[in-house]
């Protein structure tokens, strides 16, 4: 927290500001430039920013954006009340604009999830666009108090649907690789930042571990709450195969965290000496290059480094370096993905 009183209240732009509280008569351009230190858009999660206010600024705040801004933009500049954004509202040309319950009654209608899969390209846009809508609108709501426990749908349910959700996606990216989507599918966004915002971590997933293998491994409740928390994650989908293979194994283990590391670190380990096995890659400078990657939070593809860890090619010929140097990323991409953040 951050107190300030003048010359700093309108004199520096940080975008990663969410929340800012007014005790101060503000007006005219000071308000619109104090108002402004929040509303910088920093990703798809923060699309708007907080003014906690403890003055009555709502006049000063409605003449300044008419003075400065569209007199009409009242509902674009200042959020909606919770009520219109949860129930929907007529805009000011006498259409509904669908609110948060409108969304998620039309997601359990048209997409139940006792219907197998979403069949036809033009279905599966329809329900894509209509959870990234949700997503937004979650990611909106959660700015106010009374959305708590008024989410309608439960958690589990949710998961389901984000996990369908994220396998259009990996189906859709395949098959924009072959050329196999027509053109209505320019125009589609999948909400994975908004995703990752309500992330189940590796830690959830272990304690949940932990109490299947307290239940002897005959809870197979846990088993299924494990898989749809997994399916849900975009950070966890790319360990499922870690984990299911750790879970089947730990019929015989004490410490359940203890061995998950060790279990990790063995895996991480065959995992690295496999690639550099395959793509010949030079061993100690590989090592060097994945540590440093996974101190900085990620596979540096640009510079030298990654040169550095290929094999060297002959001057006679023997072999495309570039395309060499594409698969190897790709590789230490997916090995990153797979081992990063979990412990």
């Amino acid at each position: 927290m951050l107190i300030v009183v003048n010359m700093f209240l309108t004199g520096f732009d940080a975008t990663t500001l969410n929340t800012l509280w007014v005790d101060k008569n503000l007006k005219m351009h000071g308000l619109i430039q104090a108002y402004s230190r929040t509303n910088r858009i920093l990703n798809s999660i923060k699309t708007f920013g907080n003014i906690v206010c403890f003055r009555n600024l709502k006049k000063r705040t409605d003449a300044a954006i008419a003075l400065f801004g569209d007199k009409e933009a009242g509902g674009i500049v200042t959020l909606q009340s919770f009520d219109d954004y949860y129930n929907g509202y007529e805009d000011k040309k006498g259409r509904h604009v669908d609110g948060y319950v409108d969304m998620i009654d039309r997601l359990l209608t048209e997409f139940p999830l006792d219907e197998p899969q979403i069949i036809g390209e033009e279905r599966q846009k329809e329900f894509i666009v209509l959870l990234g809508a949700i997503l937004r609108m979650r990611n909106l709501l959660v700015s106010f108090d009374e959305f708590a426990g008024k989410e309608i749908i439960s958690d589990r349910d949710f998961q389901d649907y984000l996990g369908r959700y994220q396998d259009l996606r990996d189906e859709w990216n395949e098959r924009r690789k072959k050329g196999n989507l027509t053109d209505i599918d320019d125009d589609i966004v999948f909400e994975i930042e908004l995703i990752k915002q309500i992330e189940i971590n590796i830690d959830y997933i272990l304690m949940l571990v932990a109490k299947f293998h307290d239940s002897h491994c005959s809870d197979k409740e846990v088993l299924i709450t494990i898989r749809k928390a997994i399916e849900s994650s975009p950070e966890l989908r790319s360990k499922k195969q870690l984990i299911e293979t750790f879970i089947a194994g730990i019929n015989d283990v004490d410490d359940v965290m203890n061995e998950w590391h060790i279990f990790v670190a063995e895996e991480r380990e065959k995992a690295l000496a496999a690639i550099i096995a395959e793509e010949k890659l030079k061993d100690e400078e590989t090592r060097a290059f994945i540590e440093s990657s996974f101190r900085d939070g990620g596979i540096k593809t640009t510079g030298t480094d990654i040169d550095k860890i290929l094999p060297a090619v002959s001057r006679f010929g023997g072999g495309n370096r570039k395309e060499k140097k594409e698969i190897v990323i790709e590789k230490l991409k997916a090995f990153f993905e797979r081992f990063w953040n979990i412990g």
